[in-house]
């Protein structure tokens, strides 16, 4: 007999669950998706307005160049004329600041009278239909983008006014270099994203800050009753905050009235035991002093019940267990160790060895009777069949269940009597001593805990059985 001790495996919680069924990410994701629409929104409120506030000075500026060329143009016989105003940058060629003036024809262009000296006998360029919108907002200014007499980009503004001694209206244009304003509110713009995108991913991390922090209890709560579960603890014991703690105190009560349930269940089930095996203990006392078929019928009849009674009587401990049992938790190898002393001892005549490993840490989520029971049916059964070699090895699988695998170097089962020898009362060999319930106790009792039992041929030569059960600390 030897034993190898093993290590223990972290399991690390997940902070998200799945998309749509996390509380985390849908806080997140909600908070994300407005801040976003709010910063987005904001950015192109302040670029708009600073670009239409840029305009507008430049506006400020056609409308006082106009207000000068109309005040300085006069009209003598009918013909218009505007001297060169004092502005230096309209008197330097494709200065960028233009002016003229012009009237509508009768065609409905326009015929250029004067222009100012930096066009150098160019023409600012006006859209074919401004005749007729100037007409319609006669004396009023509308200002236009189109591309100066340099390839530069201009805004314009022009307006149609009366003169007098003049019959007919005089379009004046006045033009201005736009490139510095939108060089400037490109540049607003840059600086203006960047800095709301910063204080977007500040405000989101704050936002993720603020819903771990505040979501914290929620996790230290779902700690506390996986604890629970997996046997690491009997109740919650923390304090939590108003809006958690009458949830924490009704987990607590529930798992008082389960425990309730369970003290209440094993009452009544060993109430029954006792009055169920009194009167059978005496009609096999009474039976046992007795000759003939009718003691001899009494006595197998009398030891079948009292083997059923027992078997309903542990599936039904096992079942109240099983289902309301939280916080139970029994060691493997301490129960392995027992096992395998007491079944050497029972078979020696045979010279039995039982070759048993688990690891250290390995525990069992449920109470120490139902697996004493479980892997003692498994190994003695095991013992009895084989020919001198048991091999037992148990283990976790990470997923919160533990594998124990008994084999023996025995004839073994074959494949077509498995599912048979496991329903109660079956005796494959009827030379073994035995009531036939060992498979079948083996059986009940495992998926009391939702567990498994199968059967496989095992390469010592003899039946090989597979039992899956839940594990604690998440082995």
């Amino acid at each position: 007999m030897n034993r190898d001790g093993g290590t223990r495996r972290a399991g690390w919680g997940r902070w998200f669950g799945r998309p749509g069924r996390s509380l985390t990410r849908r806080l997140i994701w909600l908070a994300s998706g407005w801040i976003l629409l709010a910063l987005v929104a904001t950015g192109l409120v302040l670029t708009n307005q600073f670009k239409e506030s840029a305009l507008r000075r430049l506006g400020n500026v056609l409308a006082e160049t106009t207000d000068e060329l109309v005040v300085r143009t006069v009209t003598a016989s009918g013909t218009v004329m505007t001297p060169q105003i004092m502005d230096a940058p309209t008197l330097r060629v494709f200065s960028g600041k233009y002016w003229m003036t012009a009237e509508p024809t009768l065609a409905g262009g326009l015929r250029i009278l004067t222009r100012s000296d930096s066009l150098y006998g160019e023409d600012l360029v006006a859209p074919p239909d401004l005749p007729a919108r100037l007409d319609d907002a006669y004396g009023q200014t509308i200002t236009y983008n189109a591309v100066g007499p340099a390839g530069e980009p201009l805004r314009i503004a022009a307006s149609m006014k009366s003169l007098p001694g003049r019959a007919a209206p005089v379009v004046f244009f006045v033009g201005i270099d736009r490139s510095n304003v939108e060089a400037d509110a490109r540049q607003f713009a840059t600086v203006t994203w960047v800095a709301l995108l910063l204080l977007g991913f500040g405000l989101v991390s704050a936002v993720f800050i603020q819903v771990q922090v505040g979501l914290r209890p929620l996790y230290d709560l779902r700690n506390e009753i996986a604890a629970v579960r997996k046997g690491q603890a009997a109740r919650i014991e923390r304090a939590y905050p108003l809006e958690i703690q009458p949830l924490a105190e009704q987990v607590n009560n529930l798992l008082d009235h389960n425990q309730e349930v369970v003290d209440r269940q094993r009452t009544h089930v060993g109430n029954l035991a006792h009055a169920l095996k009194t009167p059978i203990s005496v009609m096999l006392a009474e039976a046992g002093t007795a000759q003939g078929a009718l003691p001899e019928l009494v006595r197998r009849q009398t030891q079948i019940m009292q083997g059923q009674v027992d078997h309903h009587l542990r599936r039904a401990r096992a079942a109240a267990r099983a289902a309301h049992g939280l916080g139970e938790t029994t060691p493997v190898p301490e129960v392995l160790d027992e096992l395998a002393v007491m079944i050497e001892q029972v078979f020696r005549d045979k010279g039995a060895e039982i070759d048993w490993r688990a690891p250290d840490d390995l525990a069992f989520l449920g109470e120490r009777q139902d697996l004493q029971e479980i892997l003692g049916n498994l190994i003695e059964n095991a013992a009895k069949f084989s020919r001198r070699r048991v091999r037992v090895s148990a283990g976790g699988n990470g997923l919160g269940q533990m594998i124990v695998v008994v084999e023996d170097d025995g004839p073994g089962l074959p494949a077509d009597q498995r599912e048979a020898v496991m329903k109660r009362g079956a005796r494959l060999d009827e030379s073994a001593p035995g009531s036939g319930l060992g498979l079948s106790i083996v059986e009940d009792l495992t998926r009391a805990y939702g567990g498994r039992l199968t059967l496989s041929d095992s390469d010592m030569g003899g039946l090989k059985a597979v039992l899956e059960l839940p594990a604690a600390h998440g082995a």
